[in-house]
């Protein structure tokens, strides 16, 4: 579905960069769900994949345990910077649900202060 959207939507995107999870949290899971998804968009769409352009620089709370939109926006401000991978062009960032938007908007704000000419984003799911 989310292929199907992305050749629908067509954005100009060069490279996609899925929304990482804190160490903690993938060793619990065992996998970073938005990863997941962003391999097999890119698979599928033959657009590059860089895992590592982008890191949590601090440990969070749960997005999903946050009362309210201030509360998210605060939660992840400043925690997501540079990964191991340089990052340029126009990024499609992949992420599993969104909210009120606050991960995404916290992630593209780190790609673009690290050199990304745009940021797009898709999700699988959109909460209400």
């Amino acid at each position: 579905q989310m292929v199907a959207a992305l050749r629908e939507w067509s954005p100009p995107v060069d490279v996609l960069v899925p929304v990482p999870l804190g160490w903690l949290r993938k060793r619990t899971r065992g996998y970073n769900q938005s990863e997941l998804l962003a391999k097999e968009i890119a698979r599928a769409s033959g657009l590059r994949l860089e895992r590592r352009a982008l890191r949590r620089i601090r440990r969070t709370a749960p997005q999903s345990r946050q009362p309210d939109a201030a509360s998210r926006r605060e939660n992840v401000r400043g925690a997501f910077g540079l990964g191991s991978r340089a990052i340029s062009g126009n990024v499609l960032l992949v992420d599993d649900v969104s909210t009120t938007g606050a991960t995404l908007d916290a992630c593209a704000r780190a790609l673009l202060a690290n050199g990304a000419a745009s940021v797009y984003a898709l999700t699988f799911a959109r909460e209400d």
